[in-house]
């Protein structure tokens, strides 16, 4: 099993834009990549189309996700609510290379779940007030609604400052630790797909020992 890396590259002009604006920087000049390992294919084969494109600019990560799915669900609203039983993507970073971690989970509304963590079972939350640091659109909207059946494409920004992870970037390149992920538990076709592979039995995307490399340009 390789362990992927993703050079992010440093745009400081990003944090001079809207967020709409941004999308199209990230389009030009970020780094592209795919979530598609299906870590647990015999069970759960559905591989709902999603990319990335992400970029920092010294004082936030921006990631733009892009996916195209056959059912959207956006029933959570509220700060830190179980949105991976929604249309979600999520990243997860791991600033030292080690625990703890930092679990950032977005639905397609862009309602959000974080928390710096040890593990699955133990972390605590960030509050409501570092939660609204997070800078999120989605072209979803903001509006929570039941599972829909169709064809959609759905697009969420997101600007993660890094001074909430810890880090403090003066120029020299950064090495951490990552994955990025696309899951929705409770739909119709619930599905587990990653950046990095992983390599256990069952779906389990809190476990950093199989997150892949990245650097901070």
């Amino acid at each position: 099993m390789t362990t992927p890396h993703l050079s992010i590259p440093y745009i400081p002009e990003l944090d001079n834009v809207s967020l709409e604006e941004a999308i199209k920087v990230l389009d030009d000049r970020g780094a592209h990549r795919t979530v598609e390992c299906l870590n647990w294919k015999s069970e759960y084969p559905y591989h709902p189309l999603t990319a990335f494109s992400v970029a920092h600019s010294g004082t936030h990560i921006y990631i733009d996700f892009f996916v195209r799915c056959n059912y959207l669900r956006a029933v959570n609203s509220e700060n830190n609510s179980p949105v991976h039983q929604d249309s979600c993507v999520e990243f997860f970073i791991s600033p030292k290379g080690q625990t703890p971690y930092y679990n950032f989970e977005f639905n397609c509304i862009g309602t959000i779940h974080a928390a710096k963590r040890m593990d699955r079972h133990t972390g605590e939350p960030l509050s409501d007030e570092q939660l609204g640091r997070v800078r999120r659109l989605a072209s979803c909207g903001t509006k929570p609604f039941e599972e829909l059946e169709g064809m959609f494409s759905w697009n969420l920004i997101v600007a993660i400052p890094l001074d909430l992870i810890g880090v403090t970037y003066e120029g020299s390149p950064i090495d951490m630790k990552a994955n990025f992920y696309k899951c929705a538990d409770l739909t119709t076709t619930p599905h587990f797909l990653s950046w990095a592979p992983i390599s256990t039995e069952q779906p389990d995307f809190h476990r950093p020992e199989f997150f892949g490399n990245i650097t901070l340009e």
